[in-house]
């Protein structure tokens, strides 16, 4: 069921959830587009096709908040923010490990490889190269994995260090809008996402097979409204096996 933070005639702003398509997939999987108009021709049934632009995406197996265009006009708009980077995102991610610093910034580097569908941090200059910058403070830590112990984690030491894998909870902004960024950025600076298994060797020589959702949710979303022009805010808590356990720490 589509979770609807927000509606009027020109936007809707809804809650992703995790393992959906933010665009039309072409398949038989549900997506977000198809969704919406079915929410749409149910509120307001024309006969016509309803219009869904989108306006920004989010990777199939990350959730979140997002906002579509109803009309033309209001896509249009909203596209001008995206491009002058005045859509301001943010993200709640668990890592494995701890950063450096409980307040950061990072400033990489980053190409695609469009074959593989992934990125990796390159030297600045690099041709294709992109620059990506992130910012992110700290909002909790959990000392152990409480739900991958040691001995699910194929190629890793099964000694009393070990035993002890921190997670830790951050909160991001997010600077420019890359391919996988935060998911790129993070593994380069040696904490990777949990669940990610794409950049995380823990999670992508899982042996057992098992899939877990990545850490990776969009929290907030704030921009200005493409008709009235008013400072618009939403907001969702993040989604995911892992977070429940930060959340539980916090009350």
């Amino acid at each position: 069921m589509l979770t609807v933070l927000y509606e009027d005639r020109d936007i809707i702003v809804v809650e992703k959830p995790v393992g959906m398509e933010s665009q039309v997939s072409g398949g038989f999987a549900p997506d977000m587009v198809s969704e919406i108009k079915k929410h749409i021709n149910r509120l307001c049934p024309t006969g016509q096709e309803p219009y869904v632009g989108v306006i920004h995406r989010l990777d199939k197996p990350v959730g979140g908040v997002m906002v579509y265009a109803k009309t033309k006009k209001a896509a249009a708009a909203l596209s001008k923010q995206v491009q002058a980077n005045e859509m301001h995102k943010k993200y709640n991610a668990v890592v494995c490990g701890k950063p450096v610093d409980n307040v950061g910034n990072f400033v990489d580097y980053l190409l695609k490889d469009n074959s593989k569908n992934m990125s990796k941090l390159v030297e600045k200059g690099i041709t294709g190269a992109k620059r990506a910058e992130l910012s992110y403070i700290v909002r909790g830590i959990l000392e152990n994995d409480p739900i991958l112990p040691p001995a699910g984690k194929p190629d890793v030491d099964n000694s009393e260090d070990s035993a002890s894998t921190p997670l830790t909870l951050v909160e991001v902004d997010l600077h420019t809008g890359r391919h996988h960024q935060i998911r790129v950025q993070f593994a380069g600076h040696g904490t990777p996402l949990w669940g990610d298994n794409r950049y995380n060797p823990i999670f992508n020589t899982n042996s057992s097979g098992k899939r877990y959702n990545i850490a990776l949710f969009a929290s907030q979303l704030t921009f200005r409204h493409p008709e009235t022009g008013k400072s618009m805010t939403f907001t969702a808590e993040p989604k995911g096996e892992i977070f429940q356990y930060f959340l539980k720490s916090s009350t």
